[in-house]
């Protein structure tokens, strides 16, 4: 089973990268009843969701938001903090946590980077196949 931790802020453009990471899992072959997505407010609450998943039954727990700039320094101190949160659970975990939060000098940028019409600009779908990889990559050198 893989958790996705979904941000609420930015809807539009996190809706997109949940499409997008979607879109990856099932093409892989990865049964859409194995996905359980969590949404949580804004991005700054997704490291704290992350810790307590890690220690539920995942394979991966994937952490999807944005983060667009606007007028005042607010912008730097989340994605400090996002960064080093979702860090801090990666380097202690027993399973692959996926940093799949964007962030953006304006939204033109999150809106290519979340399109639905074109995955291969999709930063979901690239964290979603980043996933599975990390998976096989776990398995395979015994590190779950």
């Amino acid at each position: 089973m893989i958790a996705i931790i979904k941000s609420k802020f930015n809807k539009q453009i996190t809706n997109g990268l949940l499409f997008g990471c979607k879109q990856a899992l099932i093409e892989s072959k990865y049964n859409e009843d194995l996905i359980q997505i969590i949404e949580v407010p804004g991005a700054f609450e997704i490291p704290s969701i992350a810790q307590k998943l890690e220690k539920k039954d995942y394979s991966a727990i994937i952490c999807i938001g944005a983060i667009i700039k606007g007028e005042t320094d607010h912008y730097h101190y989340i994605c400090d903090a996002v960064s080093n949160g979702i860090l801090k659970v990666s380097m202690n975990s027993q399973i692959p946590i996926i940093f799949g939060i964007i962030t953006c000098q304006n939204i033109n940028y999150a809106i290519k980077r979340s399109s639905t019409k074109d995955l291969s600009k999709n930063k979901g779908y690239e964290v979603g196949k980043s996933a599975l990889e990390m998976i096989k990559v776990f398995n395979e050198n015994n590190l779950s």
